[in-house]
């Protein structure tokens, strides 16, 4: 997203304001959906306030390269950053984030260590 969210709570409501670059607007759409469907049910009803829901139940689409690339942007590191932290080349970085390149446990986790995470989200 190029712009964080934007809240405003009125009453029992909040409106909410999502920057995203265009490309991406259907895919977001998709997601917030999910999300809204989960948290009031197929019947329209409240949420199980008990149940916990998994990454691929809220993110169907999401993959281990795009939890790479999110990290990786979060902590403001270039893909060649990100490579000299743990000694890889750049282009493994990026094979690794289009889905071209498997991430192992041992890689996972030393991108974990690098980029201040848990080793589980890329496996």
């Amino acid at each position: 997203m190029s712009e964080h969210m934007k809240v405003q709570t009125t009453g029992e409501f909040a409106d909410i304001c999502v920057r995203v670059p265009a490309a991406h607007a259907a895919k977001v759409c998709a997601v917030i959906e999910n999300v809204l469907a989960l948290i009031t049910g197929p019947e329209g009803g409240g949420a199980e306030e008990d149940r916990l829901y998994t990454v691929e139940e809220v993110f169907p689409d999401m993959k281990p390269g795009d939890i790479l690339r999110g990290a990786r942007h979060r902590e403001g590191l270039t893909q060649a950053q990100l490579a000299a932290m743990i000694g890889v080349k750049p282009s493994h970085i990026s094979e690794m984030e289009k889905g071209k390149r498997p991430i192992g446990k041992d890689m996972a986790k030393r991108l974990a260590k690098a980029l201040n995470t848990s080793y589980q989200v890329f496996l």
